[in-house]
């Protein structure tokens, strides 16, 4: 799963707001997909230019993830780097686009997870949340605050 962090936490909530909120999505196109969406908030390009340096190369976004190369010069490859810059790795971003990661599958209340629909936009937002308030729970637990002594609990108080 992605990385643990601050900002990939806030990459996800900030993609599932602006989809919760009517952004425009389209499975098929590059730039507004699952994967687009999140390409959006990472690299503040915009879907028109996700979806044209997409078309550079063949395939969707499984396609093109399966087909990175770092060293290629294409843009949608610079693209793709910036993701994993921020902390998302290739499978996680080929999950991301079917929304089939098991971890978070299973973070889903049932009767939703057997309805879950790849291209379908509050299924996406689900997911997104859902997977962000996994890696938020996985954060959170550790940390560790070191123990106060009754001393200086004392002193405190």
């Amino acid at each position: 799963m992605a990385s643990c962090s601050l900002s990939v936490i806030e990459a996800l909530r900030t993609t599932a707001q602006r989809l919760s909120t009517q952004a425009p999505y389209q499975w098929g196109h590059m730039g507004s997909c699952n994967c687009g969406h999140l390409a959006q908030t990472i690299t503040r390009l915009s879907k028109g230019e996700i979806h044209a340096r997409a078309l550079q190369r063949y395939g969707d976004w499984d396609q093109q993830l399966r087909d990175y190369c770092p060293t290629s010069g294409l843009p949608i490859d610079e693209t793709i780097d910036e993701m994993l810059a921020a902390g998302f790795s290739r499978t996680d971003l080929a999950h991301l686009e079917r929304l089939s990661d098991p971890a978070i599958r299973s973070a889903i209340p049932f009767e939703r997870r057997e309805a879950l629909r790849h291209n379908h936009r509050d299924d996406v937002v689900l997911y997104l949340r859902t997977w962000a308030q996994l890696l938020e729970q996985h954060l959170v637990a550790g940390i560790r605050l070191p123990e106060l002594h009754s001393a200086a609990l004392a002193a405190v108080l």
